[in-house]
């Protein structure tokens, strides 16, 4: 059972470690609240396209 709970748990994890190490999203600043989500939503658009990269590629 922790096998399947770890699995899930990889595949949600996963593109917030890449927001976080390779477009360096560590704190949000108060700038409001749709420019935040604005740039969440970019950064997690970017993360998907950073992690199928090499299926685009070929």
């Amino acid at each position: 059972m922790n096998r399947v709970i770890a699995m899930v748990r990889a595949k949600v994890e996963h593109p917030f470690r890449v927001i976080k190490r390779q477009f360096g999203l560590v704190k949000t600043r108060y700038r409001g609240l749709a420019k935040n989500r604005a740039q969440l939503f970019t950064l997690f658009a970017l993360g998907n396209l950073f992690l199928v990269r090499r299926r685009l590629m070929a």
